[in-house]
């Protein structure tokens, strides 16, 4: 099976499924993660399997701007594989209330194939991973819904 590069409109009216092993295709999930919500329960991070995966409820921007439809969101599953190690800040584990809002993904490689992937959080969290190889999952596990704000999210300037 030959993977095809991501592009912004993957998701316009079918549920998203797709990976990013280069800088390009990175942003793309980055994009459409952004303004993604999940509380700390919805995190894990499986050593044996290298993975490291978060159930978020994202914001689906890929919609047409253009058709006239309700602000809506889907819980989408952002998985992180060849990881090595995690690290966190910002983020009290505990704290089973707090809702964070996902701002990008991002990646610094190193010398070899490998570096650091981050989950930057608004309000300066983040979730720094150590992994091998850049290897970033995208996957809709849900039918889209109204988003409960009925908003769209707005950034200040």
């Amino acid at each position: 099976m030959t993977a095809k590069d991501a592009s912004f409109t993957d998701g316009q009216e079918k549920p998203v499924n797709i990976a990013a092993r280069d800088l390009d295709d990175l942003q793309v999930i980055s994009a459409m993660v952004q303004d993604a919500v999940f509380p700390s329960v919805e995190m894990r991070w499986i050593a044996k399997a290298r993975q490291f995966a978060v159930l978020v409820n994202r914001f689906r921007w890929e919609l047409n701007a253009s058709v006239a439809t309700k602000p809506e969101r889907v819980q989408s599953v952002l998985a992180i594989e060849n990881v090595l190690s995690v690290a966190s800040q910002g983020i009290d584990r505990s704290d089973k209330e707090t809702v964070y809002s996902v701002l990008s993904v991002t990646f610094e490689g190193d010398a070899d194939a490998g570096g650091y992937a981050t989950v930057t959080l608004a309000g300066d969290g983040a979730i720094r991973l150590k992994v091998e190889a850049l290897e970033v999952r995208l996957k809709d596990v849900t039918r889209p819904y109204n988003a409960p704000s009925g908003s769209i999210p707005r950034h200040a300037d």
